[in-house]
């Protein structure tokens, strides 16, 4: 549990400074360039989302070596594809048909993205605790599919 908890701390630190790429491109492009902050918001969160593959694959989460570096890349993007859809929604919902200030909905909806993002990434990036409970070749069969479907992108 002391891990988990440690993990989570350093989950929150770079959340921290990627909530403060995010929300802050997010300002710059609605009141400097006039942006819809729909729009704004989708931008932002893909140049906080490259930052945060970095830092997260470097500080919280455990490198699996049943994974290439291009499949882990590509499975962390289909997971921020996710949560941008799922960042985007209630972007829309909030300022589109609850009327609620941007700025507002995008504290909420960046609390409900960073839920997606600790627990989709610790099931499907991290290395287990003790080792892998695959077969070598089965895990090895899989990392050769993910490479594949990996370059085909």
């Amino acid at each position: 549990m002391g891990k988990l908890i440690e993990q989570m701390l350093k989950f929150g630190v770079v959340g921290v400074v990627a909530f403060a790429i995010d929300y802050g491109v997010m300002v710059l492009l609605v009141e400097l360039f006039g942006m819809n902050p729909v729009l704004a918001a989708g931008i932002s969160f893909c140049v906080s989302v490259t930052f945060n593959y970095f830092a997260s694959m470097r500080y919280v989460f455990t490198h699996r070596e049943d994974l290439s570096r291009q499949a882990e890349f590509a499975i962390f993007i289909v997971l921020s594809v996710i949560g941008l859809g799922i960042n985007e929604l209630l972007m829309w919902l909030g300022v589109d048909v609850l009327l609620v200030s941007y700025l507002i909905v995008k504290l909420f909806a960046t609390a409900v993205v960073m839920g997606w993002n600790f627990f989709s990434r610790k099931k499907w990036l991290d290395a287990p605790e003790g080792g892998y409970e695959l077969d070598p070749d089965v895990a090895r069969e899989i990392a050769e599919d993910l490479d594949e479907a990996a370059r085909d992108l």
